[in-house]
């Protein structure tokens, strides 16, 4: 055992007994903890009891101060209560917190905000030994001994070492398969509860409409009801299906962020106002968090940095109170977005000091003051005047204690066996990232130059190039963690052909000069040096048979833009740098060129959609896209992936979603109104045919459902996947309705020659909208059901609503 992870062990008062090879299952890995509770006998301990009546066991012993401390957390200054070896200090946080502390924020990293590849995070051994150090503490050194509740980043994967990438969230809304989203935040979930952490900052559920916003990599894309269902495929897998708030082991608690309009900000920058009506915010962007409330046990929703209207999220008693708590029922906890109540006193200028900030936020029922407790850190004193009462701080506490409890930190706060956490990222979660990798992938264009073929035995070799800056490294996209090993598709590809081809590579050019998502500055790479680069990759690629050309984003070039100092939105689509360039360069050459897209933002390359033989869109595929990836080139994997978005062909057409109102897109002098790519699309190596479809009743009343039935045909020579989608169209309304909007879908493999018939249910509730005098209602009269691959190529039935 290493000094460092020794000393921490004995800060924790625990005793690790065995190690075990990293990645590898092992036997029970034993962790002994001594540490007594207080008050042992004192209700709140007791687990027989109800929830409620432990909380207000609790909630009549705590002082004001001890209440307080509940609704705050430490990030950025972590240090303060660390030692010189960055690791936790009882005697320090007993100093600085003497009251308890509620919530510690990302225990995984060194000492706060930072790169983990500058700043290594902690081993899986010191996490462990760090958050037992937290909990002891807390529990010892505490006169009530409340547990912490911390959390960790994981948006696609634990950010943090050691654990497995999976593929970006706008890459598993691209599978269209909310059982493989379940599935991967499950095994998410369990690495995450493994280091003895019991809540994660995921998923995003922000319906995503403008693509120069840089965060669109972090969504399920742009429509409510495919966010809807991935969100709650996530948040199921997360912390368990139904509505039983208490987690089971290798479960944790999800955040459902970021309520709400965060996805169309004003000119596509983050943080702008989101200047959208009360019936969009309903119909659109209201959805899927209602979705994920309704439907399951969440206890945690973060408010959207944003304003709506003129009021920001974190003070708007409206959309905190009204809607989320009064109108949904909602009775979890709502914590901040980081910095963000202090942001109504330096940003958007609606309090004049953060004491009165934390006035509004606590008005509007902001719970958790994340990630540093900047703001409520002035509790106290605002109880003290009497501009906060005390009610409001035993509401707050009340849940913060509710989410405590259904955790089961009471029971068990501390890692007691570490075999689960040093097996992360091992044989089960690469095999799973790699087939969610496989399972994202969109082929959006084949003039029939994929799969490749490799020779037989004996037959000559093939050379095939393998140009372009995203060829060699293995983008994971924001929010990243670090995996063991990740495989490039350069190594991918080299690692599938062995010795039956040739494979020759160039960068070809550079994006960026960094291309980590952390650092604040982005500088493009010199176009000199490019242009030599280009003049590198065309010598390599001459004398190639065929050219896979990879290219699209860096981390840097589309990415959260948290401040003004670290921008990440960008005014154009298209391609960044030289990269145009270099597509033009390797497509004089006369070879057939197949563009491998790895981006963080959809794919608005007009020219490579024009002139490519192929396109294989990617995302951030994870840690295991190399090997997906070509899988994927050479025909072992058949793509089904489609498109969570729409693909606008050029910013002048922003904003450009599916589920336009009929008097939009009318169209432009001199250009084209439709679409690069059509929501809902993705080709494959099969060609499927739809029937015409069916309804398991032509007429039905209101408040009922209706199933879709429309037979479905592999006419390939390759098993495949197709996603059947069902559009519906409100014929005549009393306001205006969406062209079409999803109202169901379903992923199906069929083998080659096989006819099956494939049945979508479209819920009651699909029907109905928001009316004049903005109450949910279904009118009576006939629906266009459209059903297809994509939300462009349908088939039409009508469904009639009777009177």
């Amino acid at each position: 055992m290493n000094t460092k992870l020794y000393r921490a062990a004995l800060a924790a008062g625990a005793c690790l007994l065995m190690t075990a090879a990293p990645g590898a299952p092992a036997a029970q890995e034993t962790i002994e903890i001594s540490a007594e509770r207080p008050m042992a006998d004192a209700p709140y301990w007791d687990s027989n009891l109800p929830v409620d009546q432990r909380v207000a066991d609790l909630m009549q012993r705590m002082t004001l101060e001890e209440k307080l401390a509940q609704m705050v957390s430490i990030w950025t200054d972590k240090a303060s209560i660390q030692d010189d070896e960055n690791f936790f200090d009882p005697a320090k946080a007993s100093e600085r917190y003497p009251h308890g502390l509620g919530f510690f924020t990302r225990p995984s990293d060194l000492k706060g905000p930072g790169s983990p590849r500058k700043n290594t995070p902690r081993s899986i051994e010191e996490s462990i030994a760090y958050v037992n150090a937290l909990q002891t503490w807390a529990q010892t050194q505490t006169r009530l001994g409340i547990p912490i509740l911390t959390h960790e980043e994981s948006l696609h994967g634990l950010a943090a070492l050691d654990a497995t990438s999976f593929p970006q969230s706008i890459g598993l809304a691209s599978t269209w398969d909310p059982g493989l989203v379940r599935e991967v935040n499950d095994y998410i979930a369990s690495e995450v509860r493994a280091r003895g952490v019991h809540q994660v900052l995921s998923p995003v559920v922000d319906v995503a409409r403008d693509p120069r916003w840089g965060r669109i990599e972090e969504t399920f894309g742009e429509d409510p009801y495919l966010v809807g269902e991935m969100g709650v495929a996530a948040v199921e897998g997360l912390q368990g299906a139904g509505k039983d708030p208490k987690l089971k082991d290798g479960q944790v608690l999800a955040t459902l962020k970021h309520m709400t309009g965060h996805g169309q900000p004003e000119s596509g920058t983050n943080i702008g106002p989101a200047q959208i009506s009360e019936r969009t915010l309903r119909e659109m962007f209201f959805p899927p968090f209602k979705e994920v409330v309704d439907r399951t046990a969440i206890d945690a929703v973060m408010a959207s940095y944003n304003e709506i209207d003129g009021i920001p999220s974190h003070s708007s008693t409206w959309l905190l109170g009204d809607i989320l708590r009064d109108e949904w029922q909602f009775d979890g906890a709502v914590v901040s977005d980081y910095f963000a109540i202090e942001e109504m006193v330096s940003r958007h200028k609606i309090a004049a000091d953060i004491p009165a900030a934390a006035v509004l936020a606590m008005r509007a029922g902001v719970d958790i003051d994340f990630p540093d407790g900047a703001s409520y850190k002035y509790l106290k004193q605002l109880v003290d005047e009497g501009r906060i009462s005390q009610a409001q701080v035993d509401t707050a506490v009340e849940r913060i204690l509710r989410m405590k409890f259904n955790a089961g930190l009471f029971e068990e706060p501390f890692v007691r066996d570490a075999a689960p956490a040093l097996a992360s990222n091992g044989p089960d979660g690469i095999a799973l990232a790699r087939r969610a990798a496989e399972k994202s992938l969109i082929l959006l264009k084949n003039d029939g130059v994929l799969p490749l073929s490799l020779p037989e035995a004996g037959d000559a070799k093939p050379t095939i190039a393998v140009i372009g800056p995203n060829a060699a490294v293995a983008r994971l996209g924001g929010y990243y963690g670090i995996p063991r090993k990740t495989v490039s598709p350069l190594e991918g590809i080299r690692a599938l052909v062995g010795d039956r081809a040739n494979i020759v590579h160039s960068e070809g050019v550079r994006i960026t000069l960094d291309d980590d998502w952390w650092e604040d500055e982005v500088e493009l790479a010199d176009p000199g040096d490019n242009r030599r680069m280009i003049a590198e990759a065309v010598e390599t690629a001459r004398d190639a048979d065929t050219i896979v050309l990879f290219i699209g984003d860096t981390e840097q070039t589309s990415r959260e833009g948290w401040a003004e100092a670290h921008l990440g939105d960008r005014t154009s689509l298209d391609l960044v740098g030289e990269q145009n360039e270099l597509f033009s360069a390797m497509k004089a050459l006369g070879k057939p060129v197949i563009v491998v897209l790895v981006n963080g933002r959809p794919p608005s390359y007009p020219m490579v959609a024009e002139q490519a033989d192929a396109i294989l869109e990617t995302w951030y595929a994870g840690e295991q896209q190399g090997n997906a990836i070509a899988d994927a080139l050479f025909g072992r994997v058949n793509p089904g992936g489609k498109l969570p978005v729409t693909v606008a062909r050029n910013a002048g057409q922003l904003p450009h979603f599916y589920n336009h109102k009929p008097s939009a897109r009318r169209g432009y002098l001199f250009d084209e109104a439709t679409p690069l790519y059509p929501f809902g699309f993705g080709l494959s190596y099969s060609d499927f045919t739809f029937g015409d479809p069916s309804l398991s009743s032509p007429t039905i009343a209101a408040g009922e459902g209706v199933t879709v039935r429309v037979a479905v045909t592999n006419e390939g020579s390759m098993a495949g996947d197709e996603v059947v989608q069902v559009y519906l169209r409100d014929q005549i309304s009393s306001v205006t309705r969406p062209v079409k909007e999803l109202a169901g879908f379903k992923r199906v493999t069929l083998q080659p020659g096989e006819t099956r018939n494939v049945d979508v249910p479209i819920r009651p509730q699909a029907f109905g909208f928001w009316g004049r005098d903005m109450t949910r209602i279904t009118e009576p009269g006939d629906f266009t059901i459209m059903v297809g691959p994509n939300s462009r190529d349908l088939k039409e039935v009508t469904l009639t609503i009777a009177e």
